[in-house]
């Protein structure tokens, strides 16, 4: 009895002696590992986004017409003219799945650009804490790089321009944000949005299990506690 107490308290204590913590952690390490793992989340929502149908079959993200053209959009299929609005709603997904591959390589950029600092509060912050951070470093570079796709991909639909009309009237009547008045920066700010949304889902799934992890370190980071 005493040997099998005796083995059970030594166990434990070699349990304690391998579980990590944050303060456990080297800077480097921390910093490292989240790199890793953050660079993974962004490539796999990059890839999952970034394709024909990425935007479109993914409820969560799919880009319908905002507010109140939403509602009138119901009408016009009701009256016959939902083509149009099909087209339309189309071309919008489209136009975001052609632009978010522009994303990979600033995103990419940011990563490296993490201080150690910037690490350890992030590891020590709410789930989305590593995207709030990308949202905040890169979301104006990659727009700037998502507009011009998602204008010249929106251009080659007819119906673009009645959008443009009835929101610019919209927005200055204050029924639909002004963000939305024109088909091209909605789509833009849709499609960073749905981008962040599927980083910040990559990265709470890496920290509540960190085996999904694709490198050693980062598993070894996001396991500590």
């Amino acid at each position: 009895m005493l040997r099998l107490t005796a083995l059970a308290a030594g166990l434990l204590l070699s349990a304690n002696a391998f579980a990590l913590s944050l303060a456990d952690l080297s800077q480097t390490d921390a910093s490292s590992g989240l790199k890793d793992a953050l660079t993974q989340g962004a490539q796999v929502a990059v890839q999952q986004l970034g394709k024909p149908g990425g935007f479109s079959d993914n409820e969560d993200v799919r880009i319908e017409l905002p507010g109140k053209l939403g509602k009138a959009a119901k009408t016009m299929k009701m009256m016959g003219m939902g083509e149009q609005v099909d087209q339309l709603e189309a071309s919008m997904n489209q136009a975001a799945e052609a632009a978010v591959p522009q994303a990979q390589a600033l995103l990419v950029d940011a990563v490296k650009k993490m201080t150690v600092s910037d690490a350890k509060s992030i590891l020590a912050g709410p789930n989305d804490a590593a995207t709030q951070y990308l949202n905040k470093t890169s979301r104006e570079q990659i727009r700037a790089k998502f507009l011009p796709i998602v204008k010249q991909a929106t251009d080659r639909v007819g119906v673009v321009q009645q959008y443009n009309a009835f929101a610019g009237q919209a927005a200055a009547l204050g029924v639909v944000d002004a963000k939305s008045a024109n088909v091209e920066n909605y789509v833009t700010e849709q499609a960073l949005d749905g981008l962040f949304k599927m980083i910040a889902e990559q990265e709470a799934s890496i920290r509540e299990n960190p085996a999904e992890a694709a490198t050693s370190l980062a598993k070894k980071v996001f396991g500590a506690r």
